[in-house]
């Protein structure tokens, strides 16, 4: 994420330096400060000045400064003092201006359509649109998006602080999509060519990467999970300690194309037996197709089983407490769940898989629409 401390403040985690490499700047440190308070208000709602001060461990000139500045801007509002206090000097809440400005969401994980949304900074969302892509790849699809964009700011009703998208592919920390083969991208600047069009911030993460920050900060996910997101392909997002991982290039959680099946069936990547084509969207409709519900359920309890074996490592190596499966409940939670679950318990240690929990992702269909809200959040606001 943009920062480099967790909800607690303590900055441990994948995401912050091991070691120091350079002195902390005046600017950083108050764009630090700025990021602690904004990350407060936005996490425990409305508190008083010492309150945030006590909170943070910063001291109450600056809070107070602070907090004058946040005003001005618009993002922080006073709320009136305290209900039901009455010994001593009233303290006046300030509370975090959710409302007053939107963002912007896309999200392109589907081949056949891209959809999109306004949302507030508390990730409701006011306005939903979708459109159908119709095969466009490439520069054609890029010119559509910017389209489909530019609707969606003129749809919103406050000011836009930034733009979203969540998309399939490996993606940098710029937002350059550096492969996404089923959209014609490769090395694409996408969040610099649609910044450069809209004239706002836009910052462009791989859709499983974005999942997973959608249900860290909107849906209650663990400092240590895994989404896997199930649709046409297969990915996966990972939040170690509180912090998104990304890996040496660019490309962590890509498992669609782990070989998990000998001698299985082609797959897109030119290899065979890819974990993609047993658990992706459309293989696991061809393994349910014309079947009793008997043999359904158990086609989709033997992918499940694929998906533990190829999950065990990673669970047990990164010590996570729960796995999270996005995608259509009527093949993902039933048997396919459960047996996901059972072989990894299995396949670990009870010291790993005692607390584990395997569950659907809260946020639904929505899931790459609200991480895609706090890449704007977390780079604009410092809010995750």
């Amino acid at each position: 994420m943009a920062t480099t401390t967790e909800r607690n403040g303590t900055g441990r985690g994948l995401g912050a330096r091991l070691r120091a490499t350079s002195k902390v700047l005046p600017e950083h440190a108050r764009a630090h400060n700025r990021s602690l308070v904004l990350q407060h208000l936005f996490h425990e709602g409305p508190t008083s000045r010492a309150d945030l001060a006590r909170a943070t461990s910063l001291t109450r000139v600056t809070i107070s400064d602070l907090v004058s500045v946040l005003i001005t801007e618009g993002l922080v509002e006073e709320l009136g003092t305290r209900p039901g206090q009455r010994v001593g000097k009233p303290a006046i809440l300030v509370g975090l201006r959710a409302d007053a400005y939107q963002i912007v969401a896309v999200d392109l994980t589907e081949y056949g359509r891209m959809r999109g949304a306004v949302l507030s900074l508390t990730g409701e969302i006011v306005v939903r649109r979708q459109l159908d892509i119709d095969g466009r790849t490439g520069d054609e699809l890029i010119d559509l998006l910017t389209r489909f964009v530019r609707r969606l700011v003129a749809a919103a009703n406050h000011p836009v602080i930034g733009v979203g998208v969540g998309s399939p592919g490996i993606i940098d920390l710029d937002g350059r999509v550096v492969e996404a083969p089923n959209r014609g991208w490769y090395d694409v600047r996408l969040a610099e060519i649609l910044g450069e069009r809209m004239g706002l911030p836009v910052h462009v993460a791989n859709d499983a990467n974005t999942a997973a920050l959608g249900e860290f900060t909107y849906g209650g996910g663990s400092s240590g999970m895994l989404v896997v997101t199930v649709g046409a392909g297969v990915g996966a997002g990972v939040v170690v300690d509180g912090v998104r991982v990304h890996g040496q290039g660019d490309a962590a959680g890509e498992i669609g194309h782990v070989t998990v099946v000998d001698d299985g069936d082609d797959c897109a990547c030119g290899r065979t037996g890819c974990l993609e084509t047993v658990l992706s969207v459309p293989a696991l409709r061809r393994a349910v197709e014309g079947r009793t519900e008997e043999d359904s359920d158990a086609a989709l309890a033997s992918a499940g089983r694929v998906l533990g074996v190829t999950l065990a490592p990673v669970v047990s190596a990164l010590n996570l407490t729960e796995v999270l499966l996005s995608g259509p409940r009527d093949l993902l939670d039933g048997p396919l769940r459960e047996a996901a679950l059972d072989t990894i318990r299995q396949r670990t240690m009870p010291a790993i898989n005692s607390g584990l929990q395997l569950r659907m992702a809260a946020l639904d269909e929505d899931v790459v629409l609200a991480g895609a809200a706090v890449l704007v959040l977390s780079a604009q606001l410092g809010v995750s």
